[in-house]
């Protein structure tokens, strides 16, 4: 007896993976036999799927496992696609021991080609690189004669780079992969120059090519990140190539150095890190060296008053690198004076204090955050500075003074977190005195510095579950739209009729909004509104609802 042929794509797996929706529609696109298979391996499926244009649909894995990409705008954007689940059905459909032994469309072409001679085959690539001009670029790359000199091989290369980064124009986001492919595919060939005796060459080439794509994203849109990847790409290039060339490591540092403080995109950023074993200890002792002389030429960076100061990476950038030393040297003053010499914010304080608690420097850490608090305090607080103080403060039994903060940051920029720190610190006294705090702060001048705690006075309430009080704050005050169902949500079994009128609301909002995920919260609410009254009334409102409404179809469908 014939053993049924296993497929290669588990169907409950895909189905699940795809979605109802997907998978229908990918089944809808199998049958119409929209689906050419060009290859099929061990590892990957390669197909070519019919739609709005032709597609290029790769799937990987096999059984539950499944992966893949799909050259539709729709993968872009959601991930697995219609074409997708139509190529997996359509290997299924072929079994995986036949579409093995058949290989696809591809393996008959390499079968093709493998019959035709050198010469007819270098005609037809020529052909194709005439009307491609990705193509022609790699060959033209490929073909360099690397025999020549190194000046000729370094200017035919700038050259033919050059001309893969160029954007005329401004690319949008459609036509950028396909530009950062180009790029990618010239960054390949400098990089097969680095195993050879042209290592140095490919070390100026990286350079040259960073410097173009940086100056190419002003030209991009570079929403999904591929000139970072391609900066990533040619910068390991760089690295790669100073490995093997190995450079005057005096020379180097200074080159590195250069850039690591100058780049705006941070493609050489950590550089004395990454480049260690390149630089050796003479590269050390000179990146060093110019890092301590630009960091001395720095003023210290106080906080507290009106000062203000321009953003400066340079701060950041020497910063890092010297502690790299001092980290390498276990020298923790050197690393603690690093960040002590910019305290021009609250965060500068709340890094520094972070990091004397990481070196187990309790006392040191709560001396840096005290200071931090007390120099702006007449700045909004900053929360994640204040919280951290009132940790180290409780650990050490100095409850009233975290109180003191909390309480200062409270009233200051109230926040529900600084309220639950309070009323774990406090109790019921807490409670009492923010509610009592807000309630003034709602009555004073609509020109306060923050905005309006009617919000937040609400949420209190409610977390306290005093809902008449909650309830009393709404009618006179107002709330959002989503609050007020909170409110109506938490408290509907104490007060019903303020419940059913929010939701009575909300209702006829997503109603009037339209759209089937409106259609469906509407039907929700209203069928949690028939808990809250008598069958009477609630058959009288529903009825109303379809007179009203009746020309919403789906609506209609869904409210039975």
């Amino acid at each position: 007896m014939k053993m049924a042929k296993r497929p290669r794509f588990d169907p409950d797996a895909l189905r699940a993976f795809a979605g109802d929706k997907v998978f229908a529609r990918g089944e809808a696109y199998f049958r119409a036999g929209l689906v050419n298979i060009l290859a099929i391996e061990q590892d990957r499926v390669l197909a070519e799927v019919e739609g709005t244009e032709d597609y290029r649909t790769v799937l990987t894995g096999d059984g539950a496992k499944i992966g893949g990409e799909c050259s539709c705008p729709a993968f872009d954007n959601w991930g697995f696609c219609k074409h997708m689940a139509a190529t997996a059905l359509a290997a299924n459909e072929g079994g995986t021991e036949e579409m093995a032994e058949s290989g696809g469309k591809m393996e008959r072409i390499r079968d093709h080609l493998k019959a035709k001679g050198v010469d007819t085959l270098v005609e037809m690539i020529v052909a194709l690189a005439e009307c491609d001009p990705a193509l022609f670029r790699r060959l033209d790359m490929a073909a360099i004669p690397l025999d020549a000199d190194e000046r000729t091989i370094e200017t035919r290369f700038c050259k033919a780079f050059d001309s893969a980064v160029r954007t005329r124009g401004f690319v949008d986001y459609s036509g950028a992969p396909g530009w950062a492919v180009d790029v990618a595919t010239a960054l390949d060939a400098i990089a097969d120059l680095v195993p050879g005796r042209h290592a140095g060459v490919a070390r100026g080439l990286a350079e040259h090519a960073i410097a173009r794509i940086e100056k190419a994203i002003e030209e991009i849109d570079d929403s999904d990140g591929h000139c970072g990847a391609l900066l990533n790409h040619a910068q390991e290039i760089h690295l790669a190539a100073c490995r093997a060339a190995m450079p005057d490591p005096v020379t180097l540092a200074r080159n590195l150095f250069a850039r690591e403080l100058k780049g705006e995109y941070d493609t050489f950023y950590n550089a004395v890190a990454r480049y260690t074993d390149v630089l050796g200890e003479d590269g050390l002792v000179e990146y060093c060296r110019l890092a301590t002389a630009a960091w001395a030429e720095l003023p210290p960076r106080t906080g507290g008053g009106k000062r203000r100061y321009e953003y400066s990476s340079n701060y950041n950038r020497l910063a890092s690198i010297l502690d790299f030393f001092a980290a390498r040297d276990g020298d923790v003053e050197a690393r603690i004076a690093l960040r002590a010499k910019d305290l021009s914010s609250p965060w500068n304080y709340l890094q520094l204090a972070e990091f004397c608690l990481a070196q187990d420097r309790q006392e040191e850490a709560l001396k840096y955050a005290e200071e931090g608090l007390w120099v702006f305090e007449d700045a909004r607080p900053d929360a994640r500075l204040v919280f951290f103080t009132v940790e180290l403060m409780l650990k050490i039994g100095r409850k009233a003074d975290a109180s003191k903060h909390l309480w200062q940051a409270f009233e200051r920029a109230p926040s529900m977190e600084c309220y639950r720190r309070l009323r774990k610190l406090e109790r019921k006294v807490a409670a009492k005195r923010a509610i009592i705090f807000l309630k003034k702060q709602i009555t004073k001048d609509s020109s306060a510095s923050w905005h309006s705690p009617v919000d937040l006075l609400i949420h209190i309430l409610m977390e306290e579950k005093m809902f008449d009080v909650a309830w009393k704050v709404l009618h006179e005050h107002g709330a959002s739209s989503g609050l007020k169902e909170s409110l109506a949500g938490v408290s509907e079994a104490t007060h019903p009729r303020e419940a059913l009128t929010v939701y009575a609301e909300r209702v006829e909002e997503l109603i009037k909004a339209g759209g089937n995920p409106g259609y469906k919260d509407a039907c929700r609410l209203v069928a949690r509104m028939g808990k809250l009254r008598g069958a009477s009334s609630q058959a009288a409102y529903v009825a109303d609802l379809k007179t009203r409404f009746r020309r919403k179809q789906n609506f209609m469908k869904l409210i039975g």
